[in-house]
C-alpha cells in the first residue's frame, strides 16, 4: 500500500483523540536489577551479537539483541511474570486473569499464569496467527477468537472481565515496563554508548522500557521509534502530543497492529524518543529476508521492524554504533515461506 493510499484510508477513518497524562516515573536501576534476578530462571539473559554480514552491509557496528531466543520467542516473556508477581502481592485472592493479544503478549500471559498457577483466558481477533494461537493453548490458556482486530478483542475482554470478576491484564503497565527493561539493561551493559537504537512500537512497553534503561545506562543514546505504516496510532499520537486512534491494515506487522495506545506510554515517548519512523509491510519483508540470509535467525514482522527502519537510513549510520532489538521470531511457517519467496 502506498503512502498516498495509507493517507486516504486514514483520512476516511473516524479517529478520536485524548489529552496525554503526565509521563510516569520510569523504573530505576534497583527495580530493574531486582526484576532481572527474579526473571533469571524463567527467562535467562539473551545474547546480543555484531553479526559480520550485518555490520558489513550497514558499514556500521550493529548490535542485534536476540529476544527471539526467550522461552516464548519474544521479549514479552519478561513482562507479565513481573506484573503478576506485583499483582498477587496487591490482590492475592484473584479468581483468574484475562487479556487480549495478537500473540506474544498472550504467550507471556500464559507463561506467567502457569508459573503462578492462575487460570488465564486470552482473546484474539479472528484470523489471528495459527501458530501463535497454538502456542498460547500449549501454555494452558483458554483461547477465544472474537472481533476483526486487536481493539475489538480487547474491548470484549474488558467486558468479560467486568462480568466475571477476572483481572484484565493490560498490554502496557509500569510493572510490565520494568520486566521488559531487563533486556535493554543487558544490551546497554554489553554495548555501552550506542549512538542510536531503533525500537518497534506496539502498545508501548518495549519503547518505554528502552527509555528507562537508556536513561540509566547510556544517556547519550538516541531512541528512534518504529511503527507500521499501516498502523499509525503511535506516530500520529507522538506528533499530536495526544492519544490518537488510527486504523490498522498491516499483514506482516501484527505485533505493531494497535489502533489505540495508552496515554502514559505516549507521554513517555514524547519525553524520551527522538522521532518515529514508519515502515511498510514490503520493508518488513525485505528485512526478514535480510536477517535470515545474514544471521539465519527467523524474525517476525514486528521483530524485524528496527532492522527495516535502520536499513532505510543506513547511509546516515555508516561508522556508527547501532542497537537493533529482534523483538520476536513468531511468524507462521506459510507466511515466512511467502516472505522468503518474495511474495510481499
Amino acid at each position: 500500500m502506498s503512502a498516498a493510499m495509507i493517507q486516504n484510508v486514514s483520512a476516511n477513518f473516524p479517529t478520536s483523540a485524548a489529552a496525554l497524562p503526565r509521563a510516569p516515573k520510569l523504573p530505576d536501576a534497583a527495580a530493574i536489577a531486582e526484576a532481572a534476578d527474579f526473571l533469571r530462571e524463567l527467562v535467562p539473559p539473551t545474547p546480543q551479537f555484531v553479526w559480520p554480514q550485518v555490520a558489513a552491509a550497514f558499514g556500521a557496528e550493529v548490535w542485534i539483541k536476540h529476544e527471539n531466543h526467550t522461552p516464548i520467542g519474544a521479549f514479552k516473556a519478561r513482562s507479565v511474570a513481573v506484573y503478576f508477581r506485583e499483582l498477587l502481592r496487591r490482590e492475592p485472592g484473584i479468581a483468574g486473569v484475562i487479556t487480549a493479544t495478537r500473540g506474544n503478549h498472550g504467550q507471556a500471559v500464559g507463561l506467567a499464569a502457569r508459573l503462578f498457577k492462575l487460570p488465564a483466558t486470552i482473546y484474539v481477533p479472528r484470523g489471528n496467527s495459527v501458530e501463535k494461537n497454538a502456542a498460547m493453548r500449549a501454555l494452558g490458556a483458554a483461547l477465544v477468537e472474537h472481533g476483526d482486530d486487536f481493539q475489538e478483542s480487547r474491548e470484549e475482554a474488558m467486558r468479560v472481565a467486568a462480568r466475571d470478576g477476572l483481572h484484565l491484564v493490560p498490554s502496557y503497565h509500569l510493572d510490565i515496563v520494568k520486566g521488559v527493561a531487563t533486556y535493554w539493561a543487558e544490551l546497554f551493559r554489553a554495548a555501552p554508548d550506542l549512538d542510536v537504537i531503533y525500537v518497534p512500537i506496539g502498545m508501548g512497553s518495549g519503547i518505554c522500557a528502552a527509555a528507562a534503561a537508556r536513561n540509566l545506562f547510556s544517556p547519550r543514546t538516541k531512541i528512534v521509534g518504529v511503527c507500521s505504516a499501516h498502523a499509525l496510532a503511535s506516530a500520529r499520537s507522538f506528533a499530536a502530543r495526544e492519544v490518537v486512534e488510527a486504523p490498522v491494515s498491516t499483514k506482516l506487522g501484527d505485533g505493531m497492529a494497535c489502533r489505540k495506545l495508552d496515554g502514559e506510554s505516549i507521554a513517555t515517548m514524547v519525553e524520551n524518543v527522538e522521532r518515529i519512523v514508519e515502515v511498510t509491510d514490503a520493508e518488513l519483508a525485505e528485512a526478514m529476508r535480510a536477517i535470515f540470509r545474514m544471521t539465519h535467525n527467523v524474525a517476525e514482522g514486528a521483530g524485524a521492524a528496527g532492522f527495516a527502519a535502520a536499513w532505510r537510513e543506513r547511509a546516515s549510520l555508516a561508522g556508527r554504533r547501532v542497537g537493533l532489538p529482534m523483538t520476536g521470531g513468531n511468524v507462521d511457517a506459510p507466511a515466512f515461506a511467502d516472505v522468503l519467496a518474495g511474495k510481499y
